[in-house]
C-alpha cells in the first residue's frame, strides 16, 4: 500500500490470505452517527452480522493518525467515547499529519477499502445533497468519491435528513450505478419507501453478485449501490419522520449549527422527537445492510453458503 501507514487488523490479514471476502464498514457511526452506547453495540452487531455470513469485517477508523483496516475490540471503545473529528477522504492526508483520532465516513471509507483491495462496503445511508443546497451549496463528498472509486457500497439510501429526490439526480449525472435489492423505488432511510422509482433491481443475491460481477467487467469506473430498505419492523412512517426533519432544520437555524456539525445534531434532535423509534431504525438497516453485504461478498467469492441457522 504504498508504504503509508495502513494498520490491517490479524483477523484482515488472515481474510485476504485465506481468500476469505471482506467486508469494510465505516466508522463514523461511532463518533457522529449515533450516541455511546448504542454507537458500540452497533459496530459490534454489524461485525457480528458480518462473521455469521461467513465474511471478515474491516471496520476503518483513524486512531493517533493510522488508519486502521479492521479496528479492535478497544478502538471500537475509543473512537464511541473519545473525542473524534468526522473524516472524508480529503481530510485523511492531515489527519495523519496531525497523529489525531477520527471515524470515517463513506467516502473515506471506500477511498480506504479500495486501496487494501476491498470491493464491497456496508453502511446506514450515504451522505448527499443537503435541503438548503440552493443558498449553501452543500453537498456530501460521498457522492464525488462513488464517481470514481470502484468499491460497491450497501445502504439504506441516502440520511434522511438530507435532499433524496436532488441527491438521486446528482448521482445520476455523475455516473454511479444503483439498484434496488427487492425493491422498485428509492428506500428513505428510516422509511420503507420514498415515492422515486429505481429503474434496476435484483431478486436474490445471485443476481446482486452478477450485477456488480458486470460493473467490474464493464470496467466501470466508479462505486455502485445497492439499496437495501431498512426492515419492515423497525421501519418509521415517512410523513412523520419528514415533519420532525423540518423542525429540527429550524432547529438547527435557530442554534446556528453549520458544516459537519449539523448531521449528529439533526439525527440526535430527531430521534429524541421520535422517542428513539428513529433509533431503532438505524440500529435495524445498519446491521440488516452489514449482513446483506457479507452474502453478497460470499457469492462473488465463489457462492459460498452462509450457516444453515443463518436466516435467508
Amino acid at each position: 500500500m504504498n508504504g503509508f501507514p495502513f494498520v490491517r487488523s490479524q483477523q484482515v490479514v488472515r481474510a485476504h490470505r485465506d481468500g476469505k471476502p471482506v467486508v469494510a464498514l465505516e466508522s463514523a457511526i461511532l463518533s457522529h452517527g449515533l450516541p455511546w452506547p448504542v454507537n458500540c453495540e452497533t459496530c459490534r452487531a454489524m461485525e457480528a452480522a458480518v462473521r455469521e455470513q461467513g465474511a471478515e469485517p474491516a471496520t476503518v477508523g483513524i486512531l493517533e493518525g493510522r488508519i486502521h483496516i479492521g479496528l479492535e475490540y478497544d478502538h471500537i471503545s475509543q473512537l464511541a467515547r473519545g473525542e473524534a473529528s468526522k473524516a472524508g477522504a480529503r481530510d485523511l492526508p492531515a489527519l495523519a499529519t496531525a497523529r489525531a483520532n477520527a471515524g470515517t465516513t463513506v467516502s473515506a471509507t471506500i477511498f480506504v477499502a479500495h486501496r487494501a483491495g476491498i470491493n464491497i462496503m456496508a453502511t446506514g445511508g450515504i451522505g448527499g445533497v443537503h435541503r438548503d443546497w440552493a443558498q449553501s451549496g452543500d453537498a456530501s463528498a460521498d457522492l464525488w468519491e462513488l464517481s470514481r472509486t470502484p468499491v460497491a457500497v450497501v445502504c439504506s439510501g441516502v440520511k434522511t435528513i438530507l435532499d433524496l429526490p436532488r441527491t438521486v439526480e446528482a448521482l445520476e449525472s455523475l455516473g454511479v450505478p444503483a439498484i434496488g435489492y427487492r425493491t422498485i423505488e428509492w428506500p428513505a432511510f428510516y422509511s420503507r419507501k420514498s415515492g422515486i422509482p429505481l429503474e434496476h433491481r435484483v431478486h436474490n443475491i445471485r443476481q446482486a453478485a452478477l450485477w456488480l460481477d458486470s460493473c467490474r467487467r464493464l470496467g466501470m469506473p466508479g462505486g455502485s449501490l445497492i439499496l437495501n430498505p431498512v426492515p419492515a419492523r423497525a421501519a418509521v412512517d415517512r410523513e412523520e419522520v419528514e415533519d420532525m426533519i423540518e423542525q429540527a432544520l429550524h432547529q438547527a437555524q435557530l442554534e446556528q449549527i453549520a458544516g459537519k456539525e449539523v448531521t449528529p445534531f439533526l439525527l440526535s434532535w430527531i430521534q429524541k422527537k421520535s422517542r428513539e423509534d428513529t433509533l431503532r431504525a438505524n440500529q435495524a438497516l445498519a446491521v440488516s445492510n452489514a449482513r446483506l453485504a457479507a452474502r453478497i461478498a460470499l457469492q462473488m467469492n465463489g457462492g459460498g453458503q452462509p450457516p444453515a441457522q443463518t436466516p435467508q
